[in-house]
């Protein structure tokens, strides 16, 4: 493997960040984000994701890391890595800002046999046909005469200690065989399970957003299940857990999906289908069942509460977790919000634990502000506790001492004992 490689990393979330430190013990890596607190965070010492250790961070920087918020250090790299966000629009268009910026910053400093490689989620095309004519268009070179591309999409669980990044195989790709080789060695050189070389930058690009797309149709017939099952008086975990003793059935859940890779993901591949005169049926009815999860939970509640003769007007209600997924601080397109909305207009008197968030960061993004000091809520008596994420925290909250004697539990993670709780999703 060529040892003369220095690389940049465009984008330092929770996909950049982990991917510097694990090159670093092998390259110079100088990391760039246009954050400027995230930098300097970052430069500090603390990852705020909670995807690299205190320990792993200060191990990268001693190994040569560079953290910058300054473009100009990038201009002797000759790999670049682009990991950005890919979001999208209120109007769940995909937003290729971001990616564009990025692509015309490495435009701006790509030398002759460089290697761009993309990690960002998109729907197949969008490397060769959106990202290189603007790193031609800026840089004045051309593709795979005087600059080569590669695609490797990123993997990364957020809140996952086991599947970390050194540890995913990775799919690779480029643009020409060759460079497809040099991505593939250089990827193979860090990581503890290998890659997968796919034939072309589109089978990658395909492969990365089938990936979460297949887990979004799924969730979604678990959800309407749960439906039905409600609708039934049957409870869906019972149900599942009988029917999983198939040995083939898949052992999927209902639940809220948020996040940044499955409730966003579809979204891609159904514009470019549209593109091309197909209408994706079962991936834009999914995305309609999984986004309305949150007002269908609020709903149950609410429905709980007056089976129970209790008055929903100005209760007293709390909502255990807001990040989109358990044991982690990552608020990204979390459903947990639609619910809080829902519920907002029968009172006002919610409040939101969850250790894991940043407060100001959920302000910021959502306009509310969850509480992270449990005994800020403990002396309370509410009329409802609605549990929307499993963090591992929540298991030792005693739900009795904080309810009223009349009081609806909903657990739409299925976590805590059938016997506590009012339903389960």
């Amino acid at each position: 493997m060529d040892k003369s490689y220095k690389i940049g990393i465009i984008g330092l979330g929770y996909v950049g960040f982990p991917l510097a430190c694990l090159f670093a013990k092998k390259y110079p890596v100088i990391a760039f984000d246009i954050n400027s607190s995230r930098v300097r965070s970052l430069n500090s010492g603390e990852d705020s994701t909670l995807e690299v250790s205190k320990n792993r961070v200060e191990e990268a920087f001693r190994n040569g890391l560079v953290c910058t918020d300054d473009p100009q250090m990038l201009k002797d790299c000759n790999i670049y890595i682009v990991t950005v966000p890919t979001p999208v629009n209120e109007n769940n268009y995909p937003d290729l800002g971001p990616l564009e910026k990025a692509s015309a910053t490495v435009g701006s400093f790509v030398s002759d046999g460089d290697i761009i490689i993309y990690e960002s989620t998109v729907y197949p095309g969008v490397t060769e046909e959106i990202c290189a004519p603007i790193i031609e268009k800026v840089s004045g070179k051309v593709l795979n005469k005087d600059f080569f591309l590669g695609y490797s999409p990123e993997r990364i669980n957020p809140g996952d200690k086991e599947h970390t990044v050194e540890k995913i195989k990775k799919i690779t790709s480029g643009s020409t065989p060759q460079s497809a080789l040099i991505v593939d060695r250089l990827y193979n050189s860090v990581l503890e399970n290998g890659t997968y070389r796919a034939s072309s930058i589109k089978v990658a690009e395909a492969a990365k957003i089938i990936e979460n797309s297949q887990r979004d149709v799924n969730i979604a017939f678990m959800n309407e299940v749960a439906m039905i099952m409600n609708a039934l008086g049957i409870d869906t975990l019972d149900v599942l857990e009988a029917a999983g003793t198939k040995w083939n059935f898949l052992p999927f859940k209902p639940g809220l999906v948020g996040g940044h890779c499955i409730s966003v993901d579809p979204y891609y591949l159904i514009q470019k289908a549209q593109f091309h005169g197909i209408l994706p049926r079962i991936m834009t009815e999914s995305r309609r069942v999984n986004d309305a999860m949150g007002s269908y939970v609020a709903s149950r509640v609410v429905f709980n509460m007056n089976q129970r003769g209790i008055m929903v007007k100005n209760s007293m209600i709390l909502i255990l977790g807001f990040t989109f997924k358990e044991n982690c601080p990552d608020i990204r397109n979390t459903k947990v919000i639609n619910i809080y909305q829902s519920l907002l207009s029968y009172t006002d008197n919610i409040d939101i634990y969850d250790p894991w968030v940043d407060s100001q960061e959920a302000e910021n993004e959502y306009g509310v502000s969850p509480i992270k000091d449990f005994s800020l809520i403990c002396n309370n008596r509410y009329d409802a506790v609605v549990i929307c994420v499993a963090h591992s925290e929540f298991q030792k909250i005693d739900l009795k001492s904080i309810t009223c004697t009349n009081s609806t539990i909903y657990d739409v993670k299925g976590t805590f004992d059938r016997n506590i709780v009012t339903q389960r999703l």
